[in-house]
C-alpha cells in the first residue's frame, strides 16, 4: 500500500512539474520548422552548359517546390540576425549526417537549413538519383535566396555544407559561373565539401557531365574533407592536387577513414560508376564515430571563424 501511495505522489508531482514548465523553452534547444522554396526543375534532355540561360525565367522552366528542415538557435532574442549553414545530403538522401552537424552548429549560434533534394523530384536516393549533380546546383542557391529573405538570418553570413553528392554541389557553388547563373551574383560566405569526388573536376568528362569544373572561384573559403580509404578518389591525392592552386581552398585528411565516415549507421557496400577514379566498382561506406566527431568539430570551428561567430 505504501509503495502505491509513493508512486501516486511521484506521478502527481511529475504532472505538476510538467504543468509548471509548460511554455518554457530551453534556450539551448533549437526552434525547428519545415519550410519550402522554389528551384528550377532542370531537365537533362536540355542542351547543357554551366548555366541554363532560361533557368531564371519561371515561365520557361518549371519550378520545383523544395522542402527543408530549418533549425534556429534557441538562444535568439527578437531582432537577432544569425548566421546560417545550408546542408546538402548525399546520394542516399537525408540520413544521420545532417543532424549530426546541425545540432553542433545550432549550439554554436548558427542556424541550419537541411534541404531534401530528392523528394520534390520523386526520387528515393541511392541509384535513384538525378543524372548528375549539376542539376541540383540551383537547389543550393534557392536555399540561399530563401534564407536571405528572412529577417532573422544575416544574408552576408550564410555557408554551405555538402556530403558526397551534396559535396559536389558545394564545390560547384564556390565557382563564379554557377554563382552568376543561379545566385545572380549572390554567393555563399564559406563552403565545406565532405568527400566530394575530387578526381572528377576539370577532367573533361564530356556529356552528360558538363560543367563539372572547379576553377574561376568566387574567392570565398572552401574546406575539403577526405579519408585515406575513400573508394572514389583512392586516397587524398586528387583533393590535394585540386586544391593546391587556390589559397582559399584547404584539405583536411582523415587517416583510415572510408567514404562517409560520418554516416553513423550500419556499414554498407554500394556500386557506383564514379568510384575508383571513374573506373567504377564497389564503394565501402563505413562509419567511424571518432573521425565523425573530429570532423564535426572541424566543421563547426571552420564556420564559426568564417561566419564571424563569437
Amino acid at each position: 500500500m505504501l509503495a502505491k501511495h509513493c508512486a501516486a505522489v511521484a506521478f502527481t508531482a511529475l504532472i505538476w512539474s510538467a504543468a509548471a514548465g509548460a511554455g518554457v523553452v530551453d534556450a539551448d534547444y533549437p526552434a525547428i520548422s519545415y519550410v519550402s522554396f522554389k528551384s528550377p526543375n532542370l531537365s537533362p534532355s536540355q542542351p547543357l552548359s554551366v548555366c541554363y540561360p532560361e533557368a531564371g525565367d519561371p515561365e520557361v522552366v518549371a519550378q520545383l517546390t523544395m522542402t527543408g528542415q530549418l533549425r534556429l538557435p534557441g538562444a535568439m532574442s527578437p531582432g537577432d540576425k544569425v548566421p546560417a549553414v545550408v546542408i546538402l545530403h548525399g546520394s542516399a538522401g537525408i540520413d544521420s549526417r545532417g543532424s549530426l552537424y546541425a545540432e553542433s552548429l545550432n549550439q554554436a549560434g548558427i542556424a541550419t537549413l537541411e534541404v531534401d533534394m530528392w523528394s520534390p523530384r520523386g526520387l528515393s536516393g541511392g541509384a535513384n538519383r538525378p543524372a548528375f549533380p549539376t542539376l541540383n546546383t540551383p537547389d543550393a542557391f534557392g536555399a540561399l535566396n530563401y534564407l536571405g529573405s528572412r529577417d532573422d538570418i544575416d544574408l552576408d553570413r550564410i555557408g554551405l555544407l555538402g556530403f558526397s553528392w551534396g559535396g559536389v554541389v558545394t564545390m560547384l557553388a564556390a565557382t563564379t559561373p554557377y554563382t552568376d547563373c543561379y545566385g545572380r551574383g549572390r554567393s555563399f560566405a564559406a563552403h565545406v565539401a565532405n568527400y566530394p569526388v575530387c578526381w572528377a573536376y576539370n577532367a573533361n568528362l564530356g556529356l552528360p557531365f558538363p560543367g563539372l569544373d572547379f576553377e574561376d572561384l568566387t574567392g570565398k573559403p572552401v574546406l575539403i574533407q577526405i579519408g585515406t580509404k575513400d573508394d572514389y578518389d583512392d586516397g587524398p591525392e586528387s583533393c590535394n592536387n585540386l586544391a593546391s592552386p587556390f589559397p582559399n581552398v584547404s584539405v583536411n585528411v582523415y587517416n583510415n577513414a572510408y567514404h562517409a565516415w560520418d554516416r553513423l549507421q550500419p556499414a554498407v557496400t554500394v556500386v557506383d560508376p564514379f568510384s575508383h577514379h571513374g573506373a567504377g566498382g564497389e564503394v565501402e561506406i563505413v562509419p567511424n564515430p571518432g573521425k565523425a566527431f573530429q570532423s564535426r568539430a572541424k566543421v563547426v570551428d571552420f564556420f564559426k571563424m568564417r561566419l564571424h561567430v563569437e
